[in-house]
């Protein structure tokens, strides 16, 4: 079971909000409890103090006393995998949100359209990091490597290489059937030698892909557009 804060000054934007989340639960076919909070104060309390823990955050960024910003930053070190929706109506948010790793940025003129969408992709995403893995197997050796630890793969001679959180792992398969057996739109190619896990990709820089782990990663000229693409539409960061 997923859960979920929802938190906004505004009640009747909670109570839309929550009407939306339970709606695309439906839809994902996911169970979920919601909490809904109409004072910052109380989610930060509820987390810090209470140690409440939840899967995925709707954050109204313009609120009093503590705003969401605020309470994104003093929550990552009780909650550091949660998934953050921030809400807002000033755009220039959406680049200091992206600092903070925040899963997606919604403008509130648009929130019927963009936030259950948003909202979808944070439960599938959520569903794929609690336990899909790729397995690798020979007559000598079973390693399974979660989805949500591998960060790119590479082409190396005869093998693909998979970098993890934890380590590098060869399997002696083509780049293309390792694409095909991990079967997930979160993977994409940058090069023609190299796959990347677009929920490490933390910025487009230069053409060069800027992972969480600090590691930068060429992207060929060839798929740069798509790439960029890809992300928006994975990510929905394209305002």
């Amino acid at each position: 079971m997923l859960h979920i804060a929802i938190c906004d000054d505004d009640k009747a934007a909670v109570q839309n909000h929550k009407r939306i989340t339970e709606i695309c639960l439906k839809q994902c076919q996911s169970a979920g409890k919601i909490n809904v909070y109409t004072a910052s104060g109380q989610l930060l309390c509820d987390i810090t103090e209470d140690h409440f823990y939840f899967d995925l955050i709707l954050l109204d960024i313009e609120m009093p006393k503590n705003t969401g910003m605020e309470i994104a930053e003093k929550i990552k070190p009780y909650l550091p995998n949660v998934k953050i929706i921030f809400i807002t109506s000033h755009i220039e948010y959406a680049i200091d949100a992206f600092e903070l790793s925040i899963f997606r940025y919604v403008p509130k003129d648009d929130i019927d359209k963009r936030l259950p969408a948003a909202i979808q992709d944070a439960v599938k995403l959520l569903e794929l990091e609690d336990g899909k893995t790729y397995t690798i197997q020979t007559s000598s050796r079973l390693e399974r490597i979660p989805y949500k630890d591998i960060y790119y793969i590479e082409r190396d001679g005869k093998n693909a290489s998979i970098t993890s959180a934890n380590k590098v792992s060869r399997v002696r398969k083509s780049m293309q059937q390792v694409y095909e057996e991990l079967d997930a739109g979160e993977f994409i190619y940058i090069d023609r030698g190299c796959i990347v896990n677009m929920i490490h990709i933390m910025q487009i820089k230069s053409g060069m892909a800027i992972l969480k782990n600090g590691m930068s990663l060429p992207i060929s000229r060839s798929h740069l557009q798509e790439v960029k693409e890809q992300i928006n539409n994975y990510w929905g960061t394209h305002i």
